[in-house]
């Protein structure tokens, strides 16, 4: 803080200390009756005559974030929820509350009574009668014309952001109108929307390394979740046929433009379907935000145009290795010494315990997955990486699973779900080798998953689309801190 600042404070708290020795400082009884974008468009088309012959008498109130005093009258705009409208004062209206107006400073929230009219230059204002100081505001607002400059600063300080910036309030809201789309989307398919545990004693449903906690009273190790599909499909064996939760994930990974700690998904099981199925509908998932958004499924992401009207592109893992690594020979895709060469030639590290699915996917990361920029479906991923996945009837070393892709990241992941109990049980504990082998992001062995397994679960595809990745997209930001209200940071030093 500079010294400018400091002394603007200690102005400002000057002035809430003969505040509070007058009486109350902040005031409880102001009641608002409307809202700035209502008069502006209620009262559009009525010119001054007109507002003249009908008074409109209202109670407006909000953040002052201009000021112009001119003698004995004076003109101020406040801000509320849904935009900005003009206050006009006069002295010989307000009296004393003139003087006490001349005192207030920018950014301190106010609330007014008055009458609507228009100014010579035909803008729509309240003439103020009565003036009322809410809040006091201590620290100066930045300059108007430049806002929050400090990008690390408006994720630090994410109140004074949405104060001073239209685009990032306008950002929430669309990601609040996306979440309802989700939810209107899922209900009208006969999707039941569901909670599960946050805390688990098991972190199971993808493969991550878990945060870690204590429940005092059981003395128990747990852990936030990494994914709620174990609890999701528990619920499709007890009858709940179709079943999604938007929730908070927790892992425990790097911070980056598309990784946050902390990270909300829509994850959904759909019995008696498959994979397939689930690729057309996010398909037509994605048709109905653009539409119901946008009304077009032309879209612009950091200066590159997006056609998502165009069927979206579907190809192989293998498939894809071949067109973005030509030097590479499709017989030699499952050999481990071949993939070995080929990883340790592009300088892509690997465990001596990775079988030719882990390679596989490890070249596919490094030389594909960036340059899949229009949406594409791809699929047949092998098993050695999709321990939850379906084995592809006709090539074992495959399961019926996709990731979805869009700007060079992927965006949902989905599979037809393994169901059968002994062969994921066998799984399991592949994973439980893997992890013994230093692996820190294989799963657990879970025995009450393979338990509710063992009573049956019919044919099921799940998947899970990162809400955050959706909402960077459609409001073209380039980093997952631009759509989080409160990212997480290295603490201030």
């Amino acid at each position: 803080m500079n010294e400018d600042e400091n002394r603007l404070i200690a102005e400002r708290r000057a002035k809430l200390a003969a505040l509070r020795a007058q009486g109350v400082a902040y005031p409880n009884e102001f009641r608002r009756d409307v809202l700035a974008a209502q008069l502006l468009s209620t009262y559009a088309d009525r010119d001054a005559a007109w507002l003249e012959a009908n008074p409109v008498r209202v109670h407006v109130g909000g953040r002052m974030m201009f000021k112009r005093v001119m003698g004995k009258a004076s003109f101020a705009k406040i801000a509320d929820r849904s935009g900005q409208i003009q206050l006009f004062l006069q002295e010989s209206a307000l009296g004393s509350a003139y003087e006490a107006f001349k005192n207030y400073d920018v950014g301190d929230m106010l609330g007014a009574e008055g009458q609507l009219f228009r100014t010579r230059t035909d803008e729509l204002s309240v003439r103020v009668e009565t003036l009322r100081l809410l809040a006091k505001s201590l620290r100066p607002l930045p300059d108007k014309w430049h806002g929050l400059a400090d990008t690390e600063l408006r994720y630090r300080q994410r109140y004074v952001d949405l104060i001073m910036t239209e685009r990032s309030r306008e950002v929430f809201r669309t990601r609040t109108r996306i979440l309802r789309y989700l939810r209107d989307f899922l209900d009208a398919l006969d999707f039941l929307e569901v909670e599960t545990p946050m805390m688990q004693p098991i972190p199971g449903g993808a493969a991550a390394r878990p945060f870690v906690t204590h429940h005092n009273a059981l003395d128990l190790k747990m852990y936030l979740r990494i994914a709620p599909e174990l609890y999701l499909k528990r619920l499709i064996v007890g009858g709940f046929e179709r079943v999604y939760e938007i929730n908070r994930n927790f892992r425990n990974e790097g911070l980056s433009t598309q990784h946050n700690p902390e990270f909300t998904m829509l994850e959904l099981y759909w019995a008696y379907t498959d994979y397939i199925e689930l690729m057309d509908l996010i398909e037509r998932l994605l048709h109905g935000l653009a539409d119901g958004l946008f009304a077009s499924r032309h879209m612009s992401y950091q200066g590159r145009e997006y056609d998502l009207a165009q069927p979206f592109k579907r190809i192989t893992i293998e498939a894809s290795l071949l067109e973005h690594n030509p030097e590479l020979e499709r017989a030699q895709l499952r050999d481990v010494p071949y993939l070995r060469a080929a990883c340790a030639r592009l300088g892509i590290g690997y465990a001596e315990h990775d079988g030719a699915g882990k390679l596989q996917i490890e070249l596919f990361e490094k030389t594909v997955e960036h340059r899949l920029l229009d949406p594409t479906f791809v699929y047949a991923y092998p098993l050695e990486v999709s321990p939850l996945s379906r084995a592809n009837d006709a090539d074992p070393f495959l399961t019926d699973r996709f990731e979805f892709f869009l700007a060079g990241r992927e965006l949902a992941n989905g599979f037809s779900e393994l169901n059968d109990p002994e062969e994921q049980a066998e799984r399991f504990r592949a994973q439980v080798l893997r992890k013994d082998s230093g692996d820190d992001e294989a799963m657990h062995y879970d025995a009450d998953y393979i338990r509710a397994l063992e009573y049956g679960m019919p044919p099921t595809a799940g998947l899970g689309l990162g809400v955050d990745r959706l909402v960077m997209f459609l409001t073209d930001s380039p980093s997952i801190r631009d759509v989080l209200l409160f990212p997480h940071l290295r603490p201030e030093t």
